[in-house]
């Protein structure tokens, strides 16, 4: 398996050490990400999932909030290891916001009522199918990045500078940027204990 599919599949993995650099214009990074979020497979075709990219000094507001919102709920001894992770995600060159469209899955659930209780389940699958595409092609483009859960409020202001609707839930970030570090060791649970192929 030596194609550049595989090599990203591979080399995908949590990425903390980043830099402000890019190895890609802006052009192609939305290039491949629209690429992504077009190609990316959701229950009914639904696509609930809503994408906000962050660059430069925005990718900087966003981490700047949700380092002031985890420094409320963060113990004391705590503070200077938060404080040192999240200057870790502000140093990288940009951040994917995550979202669903609430609004889209409410539209389903009225639409087909029998399947009503599936379609927050659906809705997780495709946002998550979608955070994997995202992320194993901004590692294709040369990327380090990895993904996070922070839900810090948001001004009305900056929803609007950012275009996010009210009906919209943030669901996880994935900071990234030109990677600094290797990837942490990862353990592995034997493949065998995983897949069965079954003739």
């Amino acid at each position: 398996m030596t194609s550049a599919f595989y090599k990203a599949i591979q080399g995908r993995r949590s990425i903390f050490g980043l830099s402000k650099a890019s190895p890609i214009s802006d052009e192609r990074l939305q290039e491949v990400i629209e690429l992504a979020v077009k190609n990316a497979p959701s229950a009914f075709n639904s696509q609930t999932g809503r994408i906000v990219v962050l660059l430069k000094e925005q990718h900087d507001t966003f981490w700047q909030l949700a380092l002031i919102n985890a420094l409320e709920q963060t113990a004391v001894e705590r503070i200077a290891a938060t404080t040192a992770r999240f200057h870790g995600f502000a140093a990288g060159y940009g951040t994917v916001l995550f979202f669903e469209n609430n609004e889209v899955m409410d539209s389903f659930q009225e639409k087909f009522p029998k399947l009503k209780d599936q379609f927050p389940i659906w809705s997780q699958q495709g946002a998550g199918m979608l955070q994997y595409v995202i992320w194993t092609v901004l590692e294709h483009e040369g990327y380090g990045a990895s993904l996070q859960h922070y839900y810090p409020e948001l001004s009305e202001e900056l929803r609007a500078a950012w275009h996010i609707e009210p009906h919209w839930q943030l669901i996880a970030q994935m900071p990234f940027g030109e990677p600094t570090a290797e990837p942490r060791e990862k353990d592995i649970v034997p493949v065998e204990q995983r897949v069965f192929i079954i003739k």
